[in-house]
């Protein structure tokens, strides 16, 4: 068994372990796991394939781009999903849509783009009732740094995605939060936050709760996301080791 495939398994049964320990009112699910593969080559996502894992998350553009399109992942991985989660930019969208096995955007976080997405979806996607996946990406945390819509804006937004954006598929709400946050403080108030704004959004816009996920928690708080309930956690150093600094060239 390779690191990556053992690092897997362990992430995967910490998962379980999380699972079980979560409120009965979420036991409609498993979480989904997205392997964020950002700066690694190939050959770490080969691995996590080979190992079982098909959601792998990458936070750049261009380096989407040349992974999707590296002719041993087409090769050897051909179920992947690929999930953006980065900031995405109008001009760089695109090359987003254009890849191989694109399976959702995670990060949309303003009207503009969810607009730009919408329209240029028709030009790339595979059948004439296929809806693009998307995110609504919320700065729980308010910090200037972050990206994502405000914590008052979700409603309008999600709205706004689900009566104007008919290319889209509204799937959820999506946080980064705060780095760091100490536990013995109590729950993550950035998860707790977005909890609240999925509760705010079924209510007003009689959305089925079972149908809206929440992808929050990464390496070093995953499992106390899924214990709040997260669908959808990202992990990344937990699984493939940490990163080198990213490469000027994948602005």
């Amino acid at each position: 068994m390779t690191e990556i495939a053992a690092n897997l398994k362990l992430v995967r049964e910490r998962i379980i372990a999380a699972s079980s320990k979560r409120s009965s009112e979420y036991s409609y699910f498993e979480p989904r796991l997205v392997a964020v593969s950002k700066t690694k080559p190939a050959e770490s996502i080969i691995d996590a394939y080979e190992a079982g894992q098909r959601n792998f998350g990458e936070n750049y553009v261009n380096e989407l781009v040349e992974k999707a399109n590296h002719p041993d992942i087409l090769a050897k991985c051909k179920d992947i999903h690929w999930h953006f989660i980065g900031h995405l930019q109008k001009n760089k969208i695109n090359k987003v849509l254009g890849i191989p096995n694109l399976y959702m955007i995670e990060s949309v976080d303003s009207e503009k783009l969810a607009t730009s997405l919408n329209n240029a979806w028709p030009k790339f996607r595979m059948s004439e009732d296929s809806r693009l996946k998307v995110m609504v990406q919320v700065n729980t945390s308010q910090e200037e740094e972050k990206n994502g819509c405000d914590v008052k804006d979700v409603l309008s937004f999600t709205k706004y995605v689900i009566e104007n954006c008919k290319n889209l598929e509204f799937t959820g709400l999506m946080t980064i939060g705060m780095f760091g946050y100490d536990l013995n403080n109590g729950p993550n108030p950035d998860f707790v936050c977005l909890k609240q704004c999925r509760d705010d959004i079924c209510k007003q816009l009689a959305l089925n709760h079972e149908k809206v996920e929440l992808s929050m928690g990464m390496s070093n708080d995953y499992e106390h996301a899924i214990e709040l309930g997260s669908t959808n956690v990202r992990v990344g150093s937990a699984i493939f080791g940490e990163r080198a600094k990213k490469p000027a060239s994948h602005n």
